[in-house]
């Protein structure tokens, strides 16, 4: 007699199995972004009531408490926490009036408090908003920084979160990057086409280098097997010297007459306009990012192509049971991350470095991307904000160190804890006291024992 759940049962139809598949999916969906455990193919996931002795609004607060969002928030809280001792630390009035702690211990706590609110007020002028300008105008300049400088980590983190999503690690942001821009930039000064055409025909260009690029992975781990963090890896390492020798070569990358690897300077008909005028530099990216978001979303939540995406990255096998090609899944997953990463790697070259650029162009965006990835839940909206807060970093950081003499490694200090925090909510939960998910109140788990014992 055969087992009703098994893939090879006769009487099993595929929706059926299509059907368990999204079972799976949507129990999952719950858990987006945290520790999850793949139910087993063939495995219905049936939601557990609520406790029913818990009003909704106790039921509501513990959700919030043990979400993966309140997780990401105060692990910011904590690492901006241990960047506040660190500064203080650094700091050298703290570190003169430490010297005479037992006999004045007020001045240590005037010189950490001074330190401390001073460098995170720079921040804050550095990275939203400057009250000691005058004007609105120009006291609203860091806010279009910190927006700048998380246009091409929008695009990036989307890529990593979309490649997340279908279970794989794209870690080669570098390379595709560096492979995107030296296309995209290779139409922007090499060609002459009209104004707007050749801007188009540039991104173009360079998303459509990044996407094949990152496919070249994919394709070997549907292929071959072969990991994608290996393969992305080693392309990182390709695509470097790659651009490295068209930048070093005359007639192709290099500017003509020089002898330093740069490219000549973007031409006006293809670089993205200002947002708000020549006085900000905010640029159109910025809108192409928040339109990838939007679109990014569509896929995954809203399109029959998102849902493949996500029963492969939950359960491949069940998903290959329930009739989806999971090696076409990794390919193409594969292409429109490349392509989220090109349109980073398009960013730098037609908005931010249009004056030529080297083979440093990628900034170190790729591997921050996964940080924003992570910080982000691999959710859409997450990695707009979380990107808008390495934005910020990135802008208040050199606020900081400017007006307070903070180090600047300090702030990549802070980026790193976030990461050790997201990536270890059970220590993040110790900390505040947090309950961990799944657990029901002492009350519940109570009214359900006695309910048995009856």
């Amino acid at each position: 007699m055969s087992d009703p759940h098994s893939p090879h049962d006769p009487n099993v139809s595929r929706a059926d199995r299509a059907a368990e598949v999204a079972d799976a999916t949507s129990a999952d969906i719950a858990l987006e972004g945290g520790s999850r455990v793949a139910p087993a193919a063939g495995a219905r996931v049936v939601p557990s009531a609520p406790a029913p002795d818990e009003d909704r609004w106790r039921r509501a607060l513990r959700e919030i408490a043990t979400g993966n969002a309140i997780i990401s928030v105060l692990a910011v809280v904590l690492a901006l926490l241990v960047g506040a001792i660190m500064i203080a630390a650094t700091d050298e009035n703290v570190q003169a009036a430490s010297g005479y702690f037992f006999a004045r211990p007020g001045d240590t706590f005037a010189a950490i408090w001074q330190s401390v609110s001073g460098a995170y007020a720079s921040f804050f002028q550095g990275a939203i908003y400057n009250f000691r300008r005058p004007e609105f105008a120009t006291g609203i300049r860091p806010l279009t920084e910190t927006l700048t400088f998380a246009t091409p980590l929008i695009a990036a983190g989307l890529g990593v979160a979309l490649a997340f999503r279908v279970g794989m690690f794209n870690i080669g942001g570098r390379g595709q990057m560096l492979v995107a821009a030296a296309a995209g930039g290779y139409v922007a000064f090499a060609f002459d086409l009209p104004w707007g055409l050749h801007m188009v025909v540039a991104l173009v260009a360079g998303v459509v280098a990044g996407a094949l690029w990152a496919g070249i992975a994919g394709l070997l781990k549907a292929r071959t097997g072969a990991h994608e963090v290996i393969v992305t890896i080693m392309l990182n390492y390709v695509g470097f010297y790659l651009v490295y020798y068209l930048l070093r070569t005359p007639g192709l990358l290099q500017a003509p007459g020089s002898s330093n690897p740069t490219t000549p300077a973007m031409k006006d008909t293809a670089v993205f306009p200002d947002l708000f005028g020549p006085a900000y530099n905010l640029h159109f990216g910025f809108i192409l990012s928040l339109a990838a978001v939007a679109l990014v979303w569509w896929i995954l939540e809203r399109s029959s192509l998102g849902f493949r995406f996500r029963a492969v990255g939950l359960n491949p096998n069940a998903a290959r049971v329930a009739g989806i090609n999971v090696k076409s899944m990794y390919v193409v997953a594969m292409l429109i991350s490349g392509g989220l990463i090109g349109l980073a790697g398009v960013d730098q070259v037609l908005g931010t470095v249009t004056t030529g650029f080297s083979s440093g162009i990628d900034a170190g965006i790729g591997f921050d991307a996964i940080t924003v990835a992570l910080l982000g839940r691999s959710t859409p909206v997450g990695v707009l904000v979380a990107g808008i807060l390495f934005g910020a970093f990135k802008a208040g950081g050199f606020s900081m160190q400017a007006a307070n003499g903070v180090p600047i490694d300090i702030v990549l200090v802070v980026q790193s804890l976030i990461v050790l925090f997201i990536a270890a909510p059970p220590l993040v939960r110790a900390i505040f006291r947090l309950p961990a998910p799944g657990v029901r109140p002492v009350k519940a788990r109570t009214l359900k024992k006695k309910e048995a014992a009856k």
